[in-house]
């Protein structure tokens, strides 16, 4: 009689499993980003590193994991935030040995084109928005209103240059030379940012490449800025076959139910008691930012 080994045990208890339980299916976590970056309020959690930072742990942290694909959905929103989550997926994937996939859906742009920047592969729909490599800031100039009005504005502060921008004040060149100047700072590490991800797959000329114009998929393939076209499952059926398990990372409210966007935000904002007239003022910031891509 032919003796049987562990590994015929092993087999054939594993047999009887859950395939997503079993040592020879492939594991893919997924991360989903959505929203503006950096903006949240109680009913609109938005991407922020501390909303994804148990989520990517969680996912770099899975047993068998072949990859990490990563959904983003965003305009874009803080650079300082973009930056932030980047360097911390780059930071996990190469502690962990892991490669990142990232899929763009609707929008990958400004700070969500940098997010998905620190994946190895980035694919996207043909119809999808890409780009806007650019920084942006605006305000509104209430002076002449408040004049018109017959309101006596009174500040008081100690420092010459608190009150640079104060939309209440006319326009101060000093100011926008300023503000010029941080802006181009944060372009300027946009831009590297990207080189240095992108290499040598950009195509197309500077100027119009870093220019924060935007671009439908299609576009943005001819410029180098995704590698190519498709969505998640039937991409990574293809690469790591039918059985490939896609476990969804993300982080459950009340009563278990998933909580929209990432993050647990919308708990924490509701148990502070946030108002209503915030939330509201937030939901206008946000749909100005996706505005913006024409969305």
């Amino acid at each position: 009689m032919a003796e049987i080994s562990g590994e015929q045990v092993r087999k054939f208890f594993e047999s009887f499993l859950p395939a997503r339980l079993r040592r020879d299916t492939p594991v893919v976590p997924v991360v989903r980003l959505t929203g503006v970056i950096g903006f949240s309020s109680p009913l609109r959690p938005g991407i922020t590193l501390a909303g994804v930072s148990r989520l990517l742990d969680r996912a770099f942290a899975m047993r068998r994991a072949k990859a990490v694909a990563l959904l983003i959905n965003s305009p874009g929103g803080s650079p300082v935030q973009s930056h932030l989550i980047y360097r911390r997926i780059r930071q996990l994937s190469e502690e962990k040995k892991i490669p990142v996939i990232v899929f763009i859906e609707d929008a990958g742009a400004s700070g969500g084109y940098m997010i998905a920047c620190a994946g190895d592969e980035i694919y996207c729909d043909p119809f999808s928005i890409v780009g806007s490599i650019g920084v942006i800031g605006a305000t509104f100039g209430l002076d002449k209103a408040i004049a018109k009005l017959g309101i006596e504005r009174r500040v008081y502060t100690a420092g010459d240059r608190k009150m640079t921008l104060d939309p209440f004040l006319p326009e101060d060149p000093r100011d926008v030379a300023h503000i010029k100047a941080i802006q181009e700072d944060i372009h300027e590490g946009f831009i590297a940012l990207v080189k240095e991800r992108r290499g040598s797959k950009l195509t197309g000329p500077e100027s119009a490449l870093f220019s924060g114009e935007y671009w439908s998929g299609e576009q943005a393939h001819q410029h180098g800025l995704v590698d190519g076209f498709g969505e998640i499952r039937s991409f990574m059926r293809a690469r790591f076959g039918e059985k490939v398990y896609l476990p969804l990372i993300a982080d459950r409210g009340w009563f278990g139910r998933r909580i929209p966007g990432v993050g647990s935000q919308l708990a924490a904002g509701l148990v502070a008691g946030d108002g209503v007239a915030a939330d509201v003022l937030s939901v206008a910031e946000q749909r100005a930012v996706w505005a913006r891509c024409g969305l």
